[in-house]
């Protein structure tokens, strides 16, 4: 098939590869403008768009995917099918109605849970123990489409966002591949979502990842590693915030928000047991060990971390 992939971030670029290596036709590449990153604010093209320009593919770059000229683009371009991974845009149904085999999403979870912007993030967090990922057709509703596949993933203990993320970009570009596969030899049937299991996963903010120490350690240590590498769990430290970048459980008794620090640790405390500090960001520095962090701060009896009652 005459295929236009539509992504933007990192995990988006593994399904690209896939597809350039499969024996579809990469017609174009939709992926949202350049954005501002690193201390000077410079515009800089997304992982997708990078990767894109290195192929020496059509880029579309659109404002908004409802603009006039976006989708008379397309119109032209006349793609069978439109995979899609993260774009981060609001497609309209305008586009949608374009491809004869529509928009496949590969969505990171196992529909109908966690329908939205972070589902990897979300699932961590809730303390699900298995997640996966789906390959369903973009419908105006998020993430409702009917489902051609998927896959489950095991959450192992230690695992951040990042970790499991990469795992499923790698296993669902594969299952992307193959949903196009079965869609171009019409032996693969999409099914509806059922109506009972639906969850959401909104984009996470930066208030979302403010720790509550009064919680149990073990909801601490899911927020720390669902919010790992974004936004960054944090809470606060001498009237400043301090990122909570990996923690450990620890089965010691501490008071919520309790420091103790010796040479090679530090522990917090927390609603039921501490947990081990391992590494933290305080603010306008890079990350560091907590016990170096510690170290240099010069901790006293009186320190406590975050608002705690």
């Amino acid at each position: 098939m005459r295929v236009v992939f539509a992504g933007t971030p990192e995990p988006a670029v593994t399904a690209l590869e896939a597809i350039v290596a499969s024996r579809h036709e990469l017609v174009g590449v939709v992926t949202r403008p350049d954005a501002p990153a690193g201390r000077g604010r410079k515009l800089v093209a997304s992982p997708v768009a990078q990767y894109a320009e290195e192929l020496g593919v059509e880029i579309l770059k659109p404002v908004k995917p409802s603009d006039p000229e976006f989708l008379a683009r397309l119109r032209e371009i006349a793609p069978d099918c439109c995979p899609v991974v993260a774009y981060g845009g609001l497609l309209p149904q305008a586009a949608l109605d374009i491809p004869e085999h529509g928009w496949i999403n590969l969505h990171f979870s196992v529909l109908p849970a966690w329908r939205g912007a972070a589902p990897v993030q979300h699932s961590i967090i809730s303390g699900d123990d298995v997640t996966g990922a789906s390959t369903f057709r973009i419908v105006k509703a998020l993430d409702a489409g009917p489902v051609y596949g998927v896959l489950t993933e095991p959450i192992g203990p230690t695992d951040t966002a990042g970790d499991l993320l990469h795992r499923l970009a790698v296993s669902g570009s594969k299952l992307l591949v193959d949903t196009l596969d079965g869609i171009e030899a019409g032996v693969l049937e999409a099914r509806e979502q059922p109506a009972d299991g639906v969850t959401l996963a909104p984009k996470l903010t930066v208030e979302d990842a403010e720790l509550d120490l009064n919680a149990p350690a073990q909801r601490v240590d899911r927020l720390v590693r669902g919010c790992n590498p974004a936004p960054g769990a944090w809470t606060t430290f001498r009237g400043e915030r301090l990122k909570v970048l990996a923690v450990r459980l620890t089965d010691e008794e501490l008071k919520p928000g309790e420091l103790r620090a010796t040479k090679s640790s530090v522990l917090a405390g927390t609603g039921s047991k501490a947990v081990e500090l391992v590494t933290v960001q305080p603010q306008g520095k890079k990350p560091m060990a907590a016990a170096d962090w510690a170290r240099g701060i010069r901790l006293t009896d009186e320190d406590r971390l975050g608002t705690t009652s």
